[in-house]
């Protein structure tokens, strides 16, 4: 049963972390970038208005961040599917290496830069993207069947 719950979380997993790009993404231009603004008030709390995204460096920068976000939501996508069948251990494990090292870099940085709230907000994304995948697949377990 954990096999089958852990291939659909997975999806889960792929899509609280891949909806962030197109975010960031529309953050590149004046006219679609309030939704990135927003966000990252929010992130830097409290929601103030404070936060502006007008400088182009910012621009880039959100151009980045939303293809990295947007690349390893699709990684994990593509993972949940032939990959965890053959390995499901090694995708479990390296989706949530993947998502411990972002945590801890995100909320590392946060605090160094003065948004501590990030961090705390960083635990309840953790949570929600890792789900169940912090225990090992039912499967992990199981001869691979000859076919």
């Amino acid at each position: 049963m954990r096999h089958a719950l852990h291939k659909a979380y997975l999806k889960v997993t792929a899509i609280v972390v891949g909806s962030f790009g197109p975010v960031f993404f529309f953050g590149t231009m004046p006219r679609t970038a309030e939704p990135a603004r927003w966000s990252l008030d929010l992130l830097s709390w409290p929601v103030d208005g404070a936060t502006t995204w007008v400088h182009p460096d910012t621009h880039f920068l959100s151009a980045l961040t939303g293809g990295f976000l947007l690349g390893w939501g699709v990684t994990i996508w593509v993972l949940s599917g032939a990959a965890f069948d053959a390995a499901p251990e090694a995708v479990r494990k390296s989706v949530l290496a993947g998502l411990v090292s972002w945590f801890f870099l995100d909320s590392a940085g946060s605090i160094a830069s003065g948004n501590a709230s990030n961090a705390l907000i960083n635990v309840l994304v953790l949570l929600v993207a890792a789900g169940p995948l912090w225990w090992p697949s039912s499967q992990a377990a199981r001869p691979a069947q000859a076919a």
